[in-house]
């Protein structure tokens, strides 16, 4: 972590957390001028937040615009460049963003959502097991949340990364190649995992059960932390409350999803149902050590050119001076 960043993270934790000059002037603002929310088709509270107004409610003097995005790494490089401050991806994007250098905040995690990915191969396709992916051609997402799982589906059969053909892809082209047999498999997420178990009803190789927490985290700019740290509470607050407000409007909310992303009905439906209560809270112990994982298992296949610490990136609006200091060491 650069101390530019090590910097912008103390003083966010200084600010929300203690009665410290300082903190009185930022619990007074109004928000930031401009509020760029990155968002994926699986994002359910953030499109919620969305298509009810809350944030334009909560903050009527800041400008909010809402941009999507196929998958976190595009997300997350937009963020590191300055056009957004805020965002959702799955575990392994923040890890590439971190290992490069790339400047951000943990902010907040849903939990745990193993079975909205899977390894996935067509119904006619000769490949059973795991075991069988070794010399074969597998599309993903460099640097998602299914690279991490193949990583872990491969370990849990004893092949490694470099057993099989990867083919970086983003997700509507991996699901051509897929349909027309160019990659013998395809490791993805909801929704499209949904879509394409509907439509074409391919074979499940493995979900994440047993093999990653496919756990969603929420980014901040070490920016929009340290200058509207009650801002970022905020959000937190709302993607709760969206979060209840689908589990008593599931009927309205996959109508709406639907009607938005162009996905069918039945699609938004089986990706909810794969979905559990979901509210938003910052980082526990546990969580940063599950990312850590994530982190040390790419950089042990030497796929991140340095071994990063989670912890040194993780919002801690409640932390004391000294374990502030404790934990940027």
């Amino acid at each position: 972590m650069s101390p530019a960043t090590r910097r912008v993270l103390l003083q966010a934790a200084l600010a929300f957390g203690l009665g410290l000059p300082g903190a009185a002037a930022f619990a007074a603002s109004a928000g930031p001028t401009e509020l760029r929310i990155g968002f994926q088709k699986s994002a359910i509270n953030l499109l919620i937040v969305k298509q009810q107004g809350w944030l334009e409610k909560r903050y009527p003097n800041t400008r909010v615009s809402w941009i999507e995005f196929p998958a976190g790494p595009q997300l997350l490089e937009a963020l590191a460049v300055g056009g957004l401050e805020f965002g959702l991806t799955g575990d392994t994007p923040p890890v590439f963003a971190q290992a490069a250098g790339k400047d951000l905040a943990y902010v907040g995690v849903e939990p745990a959502k193993p079975f909205s990915s899977a390894i996935l191969v067509k119904p006619d396709a000769p490949l059973k097991t795991l075991a069988d992916l070794k010399g074969r051609r597998v599309a993903l997402q460099k640097g998602s949340s299914a690279h991490y799982l193949l990583v872990q589906a491969l370990k849990q059969v004893g092949l490694t990364f470099k057993d099989v053909h990867p083919v970086y892809l983003p997700p509507s082209d991996a699901r051509a190649a897929f349909e027309r047999g160019s990659v013998d498999a395809w490791v993805i997420w909801d929704p499209y995992y949904a879509a394409t178990e509907l439509a074409i009803r391919p074979r499940v190789l493995a979900t994440g059960k047993g093999l990653t927490s496919n756990n969603s985290f929420y980014l901040a700019s070490p920016a929009l932390a340290q200058q509207h740290p009650q801002v970022v509470s905020g959000l937190l607050e709302e993607l709760t409350r969206a979060d209840a407000y689908l589990q008593t409007h599931k009927r309205e909310v996959a109508q709406f999803v639907s009607d938005f992303s162009g996905l069918s009905l039945a699609t938004v439906h089986l990706f909810i149902s794969r979905r559990p209560p979901s509210p938003v809270r910052p980082l526990t112990p546990q969580v940063v050590s599950e990312q850590q994982q994530v982190a040390d298992a790419f950089h042990a296949l030497g796929l991140v050119p340095r071994r990063v610490q989670v912890a040194d990136v993780v919002w801690q609006p409640g932390a004391t001076l000294a374990a502030q200091r404790v934990g940027a060491r």
